[in-house]
């Protein structure tokens, strides 16, 4: 006889807890872990289709967010590198999936992917539901996925767009497949009751996600001041320690036109800080 599986009240979204800015932070030996780990990131490719992207099982963690919600500079803060995801002038003009490698350099066990913000106003309509089916793809049937960072400007909370792009992975967040941090960008524009109203505003929406095998965190995160930084860090190296060791993937050609180094590609990211 089989025993019963033991079933559980599901716990609520937890909010993961920020250093205070300009006081002394304590940081784990997790979190250092987590940042050295996160400051072995290096591009890989572009892709403006998912057939383009590596095939394998290398686990996969997406970062996803309006075009102004400071998602270059998150990525960036968190590698501990000035220009790993590049910051156009112009967002909404980059339509690629950057991909980047995490761990040794000959033996990566990791990606990161940058997806194209969305929601600016200037991109033609014709592109917005091309970028919306590709990006719906990703997050809906992308093996490899393990994880996504959605960024939502905590001034705003959550948007009609952002509530959109959740709907594409509520099916594999409710059921644990795909793990989901909310980080609340530009937290250093917030006072501290603010900011835990923005914690409290965010979790209830992400209550209606929340099952009992789902893995779901929120926490206030700034770019400038460093806050959430440790904490995001520790919390990213967790998911990769859960996962199987997955170790194979292959990188397709390139086509022509497609990608390219982001150096000389001014137009790498179309993310913007404001």
């Amino acid at each position: 006889m089989t025993e019963a599986k033991r079933t559980r009240k599901p716990s609520p979204p937890r909010a993961v807890p920020a250093p205070v800015y300009k006081k002394p932070v304590v940081v784990s030996d997790e979190a250092r872990e987590g940042l050295g780990w996160l400051h072995t990131a290096k591009f890989l490719t572009s892709a403006s289709k998912i057939n383009q992207l590596p095939a394998g099982d290398m686990p996969e963690i997406a970062f996803v967010g309006r075009s102004n919600a400071g998602k270059s500079s998150a990525i960036n803060t968190l590698a501990q590198q000035r220009q790993l995801a590049f910051a156009s002038k112009t967002p909404g003009r980059t339509q690629l999936i950057n991909l980047f490698t995490l761990g040794p350099r000959e033996a990566p066990d990791a990606f990161f992917a940058d997806l194209p913000g969305y929601g600016y106003a200037a991109v033609a309509r014709g592109k917005k539901l091309v970028w919306q089916k590709v990006m719906a793809d990703y997050l809906e049937v992308r093996r490899a996925l393990m994880g996504v960072v959605l960024m939502v400007d905590s001034r705003h909370g959550f948007t009609p767009l952002d509530l959109q792009l959740m709907a594409f992975i509520a099916q594999r967040v409710k059921t644990g497949e795909v793990k989901l941090l909310v980080l609340l960008t530009k937290a250093d524009k917030l006072t501290k009751t603010e900011a835990k109203q923005a914690v409290e505003a965010a979790s209830q929406v992400l209550a209606e996600f929340t099952t009992e095998d789902s893995d779901i965190a929120v926490t206030p995160f700034s770019s400038l001041r460093r806050t959430g930084v440790e904490d995001v860090a520790e919390l990213l190296l967790g998911w990769k320690k859960a996962m199987p060791e997955r170790v194979h993937f292959d990188v397709p050609p390139m086509p022509e036109g497609e990608g390219g180094d982001p150096v000389d590609d001014p137009v790498f990211e179309d993310d913007d800080e404001a």
